[in-house]
């Protein structure tokens, strides 16, 4: 099986190269370099030219607050590209792994949304998502729509990294607590996209860690863990005004991994641990580059 991976400079798509090379499967890395997001026949003629059997696409438009600027470019990206990937997949009769969001739903109530809830989008951000999906469901029967939240990785900045940042210099840091939702750490995920898209068992999917926490108490486990002293201010959103409206419910069922036979990721907590060890260990190694 060959495997192409869009956005492979992104955190997701770093972990699933490192995930596909770890299982010796085949694949073509696409770069923004390579695989112009805003030009259909560019990425016609990359996708051609490398015959994948699957595209897992991780490339996206993600600067939230920004898209409520530059709305167009967020939807030629999220929106059309994927129409276009989608297309060239039917054509080829390539199997698609699309990467998708939990800002689908309109974030009100406190109960999990369902794959197939009411879509309500609160921002540009999560409009030009759910083209994206509509283009995909409306044009192939192999593909598979996998919605995450609250992404980290190694290879990119994230909540986690911008936490430990943060408490170098501050004693206390306020963060919002009426938002609640599941991080994803990146290396968990990628091995479940790597096992779903050697499967058949096409369909839209939620994937995050297990349990739900506000981002307040993300950042104190993460400083928790960290063994860092800083202490964590709950806070309303109210108090960090941002262009974007962001869903205060981001809870999302699993049901759908569970019905397809998938395994569900471990918890968040663990999943931080890990992580945190990931990152000493790589500042371990840039500290010994430093010192050679």
């Amino acid at each position: 099986m060959k495997v192409m991976v869009t956005g492979i400079t992104g955190q997701l798509g770093f972990d699933v190269m490192r995930e596909l090379a770890k299982r010796n499967i085949e694949s073509i890395g696409a770069a923004r370099k390579d695989f112009d997001l805003t030009d259909e026949a560019n990425m016609r003629s990359f996708i051609e030219r490398h015959k994948p059997d699957a595209i897992i696409h991780c490339a996206a438009y993600t600067a939230v607050d920004k898209a409520e600027d530059e709305p167009e470019l967020a939807m030629s990206i999220n929106g059309r590209a994927v129409g276009s990937i989608a297309k060239i997949c039917r054509e080829l009769d390539c199997k698609l792994l699309h990467i998708s969001t939990d800002y689908m739903f309109p974030g009100d109530g406190v109960e999990p949304y369902e794959v197939d809830d009411r879509k309500a989008p609160t921002n540009a951000y999560g409009r030009s998502k759910l083209a994206g999906e509509e283009a995909v469901l409306s044009t192939l029967e192999k593909y598979f729509i996998v919605r995450i939240s609250w992404a980290f990785g190694i290879n990119g900045k994230n909540f986690v990294r911008t936490m430990l940042r943060l408490s170098e210099t501050r004693d206390r840091l306020t963060v919002v607590d009426d938002q609640i939702g599941s991080p994803t750490y990146t290396a968990d995920l990628a091995r479940l996209l790597v096992e779903m898209v050697q499967t058949e068992r096409y369909g839209v999917y939620h994937a995050t860690n297990e349990g739900f926490c506000s981002w307040a108490e993300f950042a104190a486990e993460i400083f928790r863990q960290a063994e860092v002293a800083t202490t964590v201010e709950p806070v309303e959103s109210g108090a960090y005004p941002t262009k974007a409206i962001r869903p205060k419910n981001s809870r999302m069922s699993k049901k759908s991994l569970d019905a397809a036979g998938f395994e569900r990721l471990p918890s968040w907590k663990d999943a931080v641990g890990r992580y945190l060890i990931e990152l000493a260990a790589e500042h371990e190694h840039e500290t010994r580059k430093i010192i050679k």
